[in-house]
């Protein structure tokens, strides 16, 4: 990725994960702070200083020497993006703000403006920052079909970590203001610490102000906290996003990057896989994020009840990411018009959120075309259901879940597939990285973004400056490789040379599958709050010493970390 400044330093600060040891001992150090300070303001003041200060990390990457640079004055050796902090206190401040008009706004039209305001100050914020790549890349596509060159030159701009998610927390609290069924907030420590909440800024759950903001009032106290069940639950994250997702990222991203090159098994394994991956490494993010903010003493909301099990695709989407999903319905769908309105308008009301909800998760066609997927399967659903569900209701109770299984499988290929590039001259497969193009099999680096271009109408990537020097070649667009892979799946292509699926792989996914359907019937809930605190203790360390065996060299980055 690029900076919106020119001539910004070429690297970027590394992200810091839950499943890190620098994360361990920057939680230790405001864990052991916030319980030490006795007052409730002082608390509160200093969760969000820390939060703002591991948000800041995101960007700014070692403190000490961002902050030698910033001293000398070396602000074109300063990471990409180290401002970018400043936004989440925009926002935080314009919304702020905003509640109190409304509030005290004497007219409807006055209370309307205020949200207007809100709305367009956070949106188009998020537009500039997350869709004007996506804009300015089809309008210089559309441009050169005509065979004509744009004379402008384009921003390089880099999305900031999480603003998708606070974005849409802070807007939330604007419109529970308006719609009167939340008060203003008087106290803006409490409604910035709500916004900057460090254990699920970064990517989610979106949490209500409803829901947060009344847990600031009141001093959180020790004695409220489940320690046994906080640290279970950061362990069963850990092993979710670091043991499992991370090694099944080995699988499916050499796979996503050359599809063609593998055999039917293989995109079937793959597919699988991602499945997996996408729910633990999301669904372990924010089992951590949860139990952090519970040591610390806060609740936040659910955001997963085991949607793989889901026996419809309006059931999936009650069961996956929760928070979002809640929040497209109450904040869009229903703002579109009323669900007692026709049938038609009720699916053109679907299919506009469900569109705009793929948007949301990638400024990407293919993202559009899974929120289209998703928004047809829930139209034909509604009218299933209206029309044929009753008659074939024992068949459904068997069906209904294979079924919906298979959908979601089908509309990840989009989710997932992206543009299959190739090494100009060896026309051997990369894999594209935020930072670069690396070989898929041992993802060694071989050309790094930050010397390179794009061109908007070939979708090739040359040396920057020179249009003649390509680098890596497009070979397929996300369209064309989804295509690709539904025909392996569907067994219409080609077999390639090379192989993921197999024993060990296909035992793992049963296993999975099986933890996951027993978990949803409570069986591993509460066996073990039951043992003595000395076994727990013990049976936790063999725990975490085999997760600690099992995880994979380099941690991946969290996979919402994107959107």
């Amino acid at each position: 990725m690029n900076s919106l400044l020119v001539g910004a330093a070429p690297e970027l600060a590394r992200p810091i994960l839950f499943v890190e040891l620098r994360f361990l001992w920057i939680f230790a150090l405001i864990f052991g702070v916030h319980w030490a300070i006795r007052g409730n303001t002082g608390r509160k003041l200093w969760l969000l200083v820390a939060s703002h200060c591991f948000y800041a990390c995101f960007f700014i990457g070692d403190p000490l020497r961002f902050f030698a640079q910033l001293s000398n004055g070396a602000f074109a050796r300063l990471p990409v993006g180290w401002w970018f902090p400043a936004l989440l206190w925009l926002s935080t401040v314009m919304d702020y703000r905003v509640g109190l008009g409304i509030e005290g706004a004497h007219s409807q039209r006055a209370r309307r403006g205020w949200l207007l305001a809100s709305i367009a100050v956070n949106v188009g914020i998020l537009g500039f920052f997350k869709y004007y790549g996506f804009f300015e890349e089809n309008v210089r596509a559309l441009f050169g079909w005509f065979g004509l060159t744009p004379a402008w030159e384009p921003l390089r701009i880099f999305l900031p970590y999480g603003i998708s998610f606070y974005t849409f927390q802070s807007l939330s609290y604007s419109i529970e203001v308006y719609r009167g069924r939340l008060p203003a907030e008087r106290s803006f420590l409490n409604l910035a610490l709500f916004v900057a909440f460090f254990p699920q800024l970064i990517a989610g759950p979106i949490v209500r102000a409803a829901r947060f903001l009344p847990q600031t009032r009141v001093a959180r106290v020790w004695s409220g906290v489940d320690v046994r069940g906080c640290t279970t639950l950061f362990f069963i994250g850990f092993v979710k996003k670091a043991c499992i997702a991370d090694g099944l990222a080995q699988v499916v991203d050499p796979y996503f990057a050359a599809p063609q090159l593998y055999d039917v098994a293989s995109a079937w394994m793959a597919l699988l896989c991602y499945a997996a991956q996408v729910y633990c490494d999301f669904s372990g993010y924010t089992d951590m994020a949860t139990a952090v903010a519970r040591l610390l003493g806060y609740e936040l909301t659910l955001n997963f009840a085991f949607p793989y099990l889901s026996a419809s695709v309006a059931d999936f989407w009650r069961r996956w990411h929760i928070s979002l999903s809640t929040w497209l319905r109450d904040y869009l769908y229903l703002s579109l018009g009323s669900i007692r309105a026709s049938r038609l308008v009720v699916a053109r009301n679907m299919m506009i959120t469900m569109l705009l909800g793929g948007l949301w998760h990638g400024a990407s066609w293919s993202f559009v075309a899974w929120g289209g997927m998703h928004g047809l399967a829930l139209v034909l659903h509604g009218e299933w259901a209206r029309r044929l569900a009753a008659r074939f209701q024992p068949q459904m109770r068997w069906l209904g879940v294979p079924l919906t299984f298979a959908f979601v499988l089908f509309s990840f290929v989009p989710f997932r597939a992206g543009d299959l590039y190739v090494e100009a001259g060896t026309d051997k497969p990369l894999q594209a990285e935020a930072d670069g193009f690396y070989r898929p099999q041992n993802h060694d680096l071989r050309h790094p973004k930050t010397g390179l271009e794009r061109d908007a109408a070939s979708g090739d990537w040359h040396l920057r400056g020179q249009p003649e020097e390509v680098r890596v070649r497009r070979a397929s667009g996300s369209f064309g490789a989804a295509a690709t892979i539904w025909g392996q799946l569907l067994g219409l292509g080609d077999d390639g040379p090379e192989r993921v699926a197999n024993g060990g792989l296909a035992i793992l996914l049963v296993l999975l599958g099986a933890v996951h359907a027993l978990n949803a019937r409570q069986a591993f809930a509460t066996w073990w709050r039951g043992i003595p605190d000395w076994s727990y203790a013990a049976l936790l360390g063999v725990g975490v010493g085999l997760a600690l065996f099992l995880r994979p060299p380099v941690y991946q980055p969290f996979i919402y970390f994107q959107f």
